[in-house]
């Protein structure tokens, strides 16, 4: 019986020598349509096009080709089935054993800036998924292709009945993964058309959350050793490993974490975090003077932690940072002295950053029972000139200067979050405590354990003093000046005891919880 394929696909490559040995060495009869038809052609394969084969037209300006029974039918017809095979003879109908299409590039189409939403709907393909699900629902007798990758595949199976029917299964998933990722994408671009984004809404949350991430690499294991773990998306569009073991879970997370850090800041500027919290982080006129700012805070954490910076990394700076153990360097580059520098440590782990962030690294999804979360990432900038000074007396200009620094930091670290700096560098750190007290007597001792002075710093705070004492020991601590949202109902006692001590209290409005 004669085998029927029918070739039809935006993405051509690869399709030649495939169609070739279909052809000579599998004799099969080709359908197609269109350019890909035209290709075929050109190159000498016989070809027979669609609108011959079904006796009508191509019209609406080819919205309407292979929507006709001759091609469905010729899919979901079960061999299986003495009816169905009378009603293909009955209508002349012949079997069709082999697809392949892929679609057009919506996902593409609509990633162009300024693109017109009448070329992005022109760019919806109907036939090619219409195709695509009734090969992979009959997929019991029909071959199914969606993937060029999957050419030499399928042709390795033709004629093994066992490796056919295993791979027809494995092709089938396939393509219901990828026309369910494209009706994805659709489905995104048009809510992105219809529903104008809330008043303060930079990203837009959707009514209806449909999640389709191709999976780019199987990891070791999760945060621990008996988790499994994987990562799917666009991370490494977004970002260049040029040495180094391969990353965790645990590397990719707080990669993420020290990128956004570092997007706070414009001055070179060094940031050291550990366990996603920073430990040290310094603006300075040179990354060489950042670096001993930032390092001095905490010296003890940087030790496996991640290091990242704003500026091109020089060997000054990566022969100081080479002394030291850490897991991975983020830069916008490295001079080719400092490759060398630390291509002597083969496991260290160097990350470039690809130009700016995707548009989805504006919102955040967490998993919990049931479902997910998700929320806009916390990016609106904060305008120190809509802050209120609460305080009796007010800040000079280095005592400002150092309560915007804290202030852009304190908003990287886990909840509770104190953080005590000087003028553009971190004195003291303390995250992630039940108790705001807590976390300002970590930041005070770990500023100790560092032979760093706190008289004259400021205190920033993720969220509002709920009592006088967390200010009141941050005074005892040496520092001048407390940024904090405000909004508590004591507002009045913190500021009382802030007056009491000649403390500057500025109330900024806006709470950074990091949980």
């Amino acid at each position: 019986m004669q085998k029927n394929a029918l070739l039809s696909v935006s993405d051509k490559s690869g399709l030649v020598p495939f169609a070739k040995a279909l052809v000579e060495q599998h004799g099969y009869r080709l359908l197609s349509t269109g350019g890909t038809a035209k290709l075929l052609e050109k190159e000498g394969i016989p070809v027979t096009e669609v609108s011959d084969y079904t006796g009508f037209p191509e019209m609406m300006e080819g919205r309407v080709k292979t929507l006709h029974p001759k091609i469905h039918g010729g899919l979901l017809a079960r061999r299986d089935k003495a009816d169905h095979m009378a009603a293909a003879t009955e209508h002349g109908i012949e079997m069709i054993d082999l697809v392949v299409v892929n679609l057009y590039p919506f996902e593409a189409t609509v990633a162009k800036p300024e693109v017109s939403f009448e070329l992005a709907i022109e760019n919806i393909d109907i036939g090619g998924p219409s195709m695509l699900r009734s090969a992979a629902k009959n997929h019991a007798s029909v071959s199914v292709v969606v993937d060029a990758v999957d050419y030499d595949r399928v042709l390795a199976a033709i004629g093994d009945d066992a490796a056919l029917t295993s791979l027809r299964r494995e092709l089938a998933l396939k393509v219901f993964q990828r026309t369910s990722a494209y009706d994805g994408a659709i489905a995104k671009y048009l809510e992105g058309q219809v529903n104008e984004p809330n008043l303060g809404d930079i990203s837009g949350i959707p009514s209806e959350l449909d999640i389709q991430l191709p999976q780019v690499k199987s990891l070791r294991y999760g945060e621990n050793p008996h988790q499994k773990a994987a990562l799917y998306g666009s991370f490494f569009d977004c970002f260049e490993q040029l040495q180094g073991k391969e990353l965790s879970y645990n590397n990719i997370i707080d990669i993420t974490a020290a990128t956004y850090l570092i997007g706070e800041f414009q001055k070179p500027t060094v940031a050291i975090l550990k366990h996603t919290n920073p430990c040290g982080v310094a603006s300075a006129d040179s990354l060489v003077e950042a670096w001993e700012q930032a390092f001095v805070t905490d010296q003890q954490a940087p030790f496996g932690g991640i290091i990242v910076v704003n500026q091109t990394m020089d060997a000054d700076l990566a022969a100081i940072i080479a002394k030291i153990f850490c897991e991975v360097i983020i830069a916008p580059e490295f001079t080719p002295a400092a490759r060398e520098i630390f291509g002597k440590k083969k496991n260290l782990r160097l990350m470039t950053v690809k130009g700016t962030l995707p548009a989805d690294s504006l919102q955040e999804m967490r998993s919990v029972v049931g479902g997910v979360l998700i929320q806009d990432r916390d990016t609106m900038p904060d305008r120190p000139g809509d802050w209120k000074i609460v305080s009796k007396r007010q800040p000079t200009a280095e005592e400002m200067r150092a309560m915007i620094f804290g202030w852009n930091v304190v908003k990287h670290v886990k909840s509770n979050a104190i953080v005590y700096a000087g003028c553009e560098r971190t004195l003291g750190v303390g995250a992630g405590q039940m108790s705001r007290v807590d976390s300002s007597k970590i930041a005070v001792w770990k500023a100790g354990e560092a032979g760093l002075d706190l008289a004259g710093s400021i205190v920033a705070s993720d969220a509002f003093f709920p009592f006088a004492d967390g200010l009141i020991a941050a005074a005892e601590a040496g520092a001048k000046a407390a940024i904090q949202p405000g909004g508590s109902v004591r507002d009045d006692e913190v500021i009382a005891a802030a007056d009491e001590r000649d403390m500057v209290m500025v109330f900024t409005g806006k709470r950074h919880f990091k949980h």
